[in-house]
């Protein structure tokens, strides 16, 4: 049965790591849903995080692989119930919209937050689960929604003491 994984690994910086890492899914027909490159808590390191629903052996092969091609140092394999994840969108309201009363309370439902007030437009932050997230774009459609952008799934390992004890063992 096919499922939401979160493959994280960890890396050195290094020339043609996206691609290698597109090749691996490509070559087997999947589809990224989340793709997020950041700097991690080891000084000169790089946390991938990526988002696929497929099944768990698909899943782990696809762990090893990235292990034995790409020269990363682990790469872990998560359920969404073994982590703890968010990601941010901004969005952009038409200020005669957004200072409604039900968009108002939507926004608050939300804990969105103002970044940027002007005459013709307002655009709020919020953070939360990808399917809330989606949820409140899909109600304010009907508010006249500008645009919307959405940043790739932030995540961390709910078990363990993180990565860098773990690179004492390398």
């Amino acid at each position: 049965m096919k499922e939401q994984y979160t493959l994280t690994f960890y890396t050195e910086d290094q020339m043609g790591l996206v691609n290698k890492t597109a090749v691996i899914f490509s070559r087997r027909k999947i589809s990224f849903e989340s793709f997020n490159i950041s700097l991690c808590e080891i000084n000169g390191m790089y946390r991938f995080t990526i988002v696929v629903t497929e099944t768990l052996e698909t899943v782990r092969n696809l762990a090893l692989q990235i292990e034995k091609i790409i020269d990363v140092y682990k790469c872990y394999l998560n359920t969404n119930t073994e982590i703890v994840h968010t990601q941010t969108a901004l969005i952009k309201l038409p200020t005669h919209e957004a200072t409604q009363d039900n968009v108002q309370e939507l926004m608050q439902k939300h804990n969105a937050k103002y970044r940027v007030l002007e005459r013709d437009y307002i655009v709020f932050e919020v953070s939360a689960e990808e399917k809330e997230i989606d949820l409140l774009i899909s109600l304010l459609m009907k508010n006249g929604l500008i645009e919307f952008v959405k940043s790739p799934r932030v995540a961390l390992i709910r078990a363990g003491k993180g990565f860098e004890e773990e690179l004492k063992y390398f």
